[in-house]
């Protein structure tokens, strides 16, 4: 059974925010969302200004890093009134099995991309279930699904999270919290030019769009664009009768 869950005049919070597909997730959710207003969670409040300036009182920078757990819980208490957390912020290295800088680099990622995604639920359930349920949504990656060698430490870290996303989903159901994990293939942003994929790269409101989508339809699963709809047409029974499927009883 899916539940569609309406963001309008709703609370956000959206980490990464300051560019990218982060950017565009908060100008979505204002402009054809019609939330109420967007914590823009960044690691420097000036890189939010554009956001502020464009908005005004409609978005607030706050502080997060996703390595620093206490900004993670001092973002929780002061943005008590959160029904969406977006968590969009994620780092990439491109690392091989076989680079002498392997391990740093898996390391480095584990802790952003997975430890990250587990503090960011830790501090905002709480809010979440206060506030009525509302929704996590976390941003994966193709490479969650399948691993690319150039960057592979990467792709292992994607997986992680993936996992933990759908642990999230079972657990945060109870509670009346929507998960969506979304999939992009590449989109134009910084971290698609340092994987060296930017030419076949699709703009972030994609993204964006896909998110909106799978809100109001009550999906798990978001795959935006062009190679990430690929991938759902061959993944979709796998995902139905397994990622999906209460297996445990």
């Amino acid at each position: 059974m899916t539940t569609s869950y309406d963001i309008k005049g709703k609370t956000a919070l959206v980490t990464g925010a300051n560019r990218g597909i982060g950017k565009v997730i908060v100008e979505t959710f204002l402009d054809k969302g019609g939330v109420k207003k967007v914590y823009a969670a960044v690691r420097n409040l000036d890189s939010a200004k554009a956001l502020t300036d464009q908005y005004g009182d409609r978005v607030e920078a706050i502080h997060i890093d996703l390595a620093k757990p206490e900004t993670i819980q001092q973002a929780a208490q002061h943005a008590t009134d959160v029904d969406i957390v977006v968590n969009n912020a994620g780092v990439l290295k491109t690392s091989t099995p076989l680079d002498t800088n392997v391990l740093d680099s898996m390391a480095y990622e584990m802790d952003m991309n997975v430890s990250g995604l587990v503090r960011m639920a830790q501090a905002f359930a709480p809010v979440l279930k206060k506030n009525g349920g509302g929704a996590l949504v976390q941003l994966n990656s193709l490479a969650s699904i399948k691993s690319f060698a150039p960057f592979a430490t990467y792709s292992a870290s994607k997986a992680a999270a993936y996992s933990i996303t759908q642990a999230l989903r079972d657990l945060l159901k109870e509670q009346g919290t929507t998960v969506v994990s979304v999939h992009p293939g590449p989109i134009a942003t910084d971290m698609a030019d340092a994987a060296g994929i930017g030419e076949i790269a699709e703009p972030p409101s994609i993204v964006a769009d896909s998110i909106l989508e799978a809100l109001d339809k009550g999906e798990f699963h978001a795959f935006p664009d062009s190679m990430a709809k690929q991938f759902e047409d061959a993944y979709q029974g796998f995902a139905e009768n397994i990622v999906n499927a209460n297996l445990l009883g």
